[in-house]
């Protein structure tokens, strides 16, 4: 095999293909490895330039970010996914073992699944934020998560969009809990917990914990979409994609 005379677009991405070969669970660190390797620093012809850098990066993040907002929402996007279900918040905990004593159990499984399909009708605000701040996205940004850590990406984003993001949910997961009941449900809840006897007294901010766990449950399926890409060729959809973390014939 050609070492340095092959082009720098096919010495990075074998060295690309060696962080993935070595188990790299993310393809901005496989990124980073291959930009440190000193064949790849040795080369001199048939860069790629910054500016397709950025435009790689910027391109996976919008597929990343579209795959993600379609996934979770819609019905059963958070409420038949384990790994992002929103359980109830820890003060609730006491509620439900209490009312289960007493065969009310099914209160507090109705909120649960109201407060899913809740976060669930409020995901797809994201996906104009994260058109808008990957869009945005300049060469340095880009520079600077290849030169981060591994969730350089992901953190990216929930800097420069989460708080937005968070502040426009809001209002959705309000009137979504509203309209699914939840509210009802955990008036119900509480009602019938504060008819117990011996009991402690809880109080739990629904809104503000769903609004949490939705951009929790968000941002987790984007460092997954980040990994994936890098990692599966099929996911490399476009000509950028395909050129920057393509496989070398």
């Amino acid at each position: 095999m050609k070492k340095t005379s092959m082009p720098l677009l096919a010495i990075a991405t074998l060295s690309l293909n060696a962080c993935q070969t070595s188990g790299s669970d993310n393809w901005l660190s496989a990124a980073q490895s291959g930009l440190n390797n000193p064949v790849f620093q040795s080369a001199s012809v048939s860069a790629l330039s910054s500016s397709e850098i950025s435009a790689g990066l910027r391109e996976a993040l919008k597929i990343g970010t579209n795959t993600v907002v379609a996934q979770l929402g819609q019905s059963g996007g958070f409420n038949f996914d384990p790994q992002i279900k929103i359980p109830l918040p820890g003060q609730l905990q006491k509620v439900d073992d209490a009312l289960t004593k007493f065969g009310l159990g099914s209160l507090t499984s109705d909120l649960k699944n109201r407060m899913n399909e809740a976060a669930e009708i409020a995901t797809p605000r994201a996906k104009e934020l994260f058109f808008n701040a990957i869009t945005n996205m300049t060469i340095a940004d880009a520079q600077s998560i290849l030169a981060g850590p591994n969730d350089a990406a992901t953190s990216y984003l929930r800097k420069t969009m989460g708080a937005e993001l968070s502040t426009d949910i809001a209002p959705i997961v309000q009137n979504a809990l509203a309209q699914a009941g939840a509210v009802q449900a955990y008036n119900n809840v509480i009602g019938q917990y504060d008819a117990l006897p011996f009991v402690p007294d809880v109080k739990a901010d629904l809104n503000s914990y769903v609004v949490d766990k939705t951009m929790d449950g968000i941002f987790y399926y984007v460092a997954q979409e980040e990994a994936a890409i890098r990692a599966n060729p099929a996911k490399r959809t476009t000509e950028i994609l395909q050129k920057v973390f393509g496989s070398a014939q």
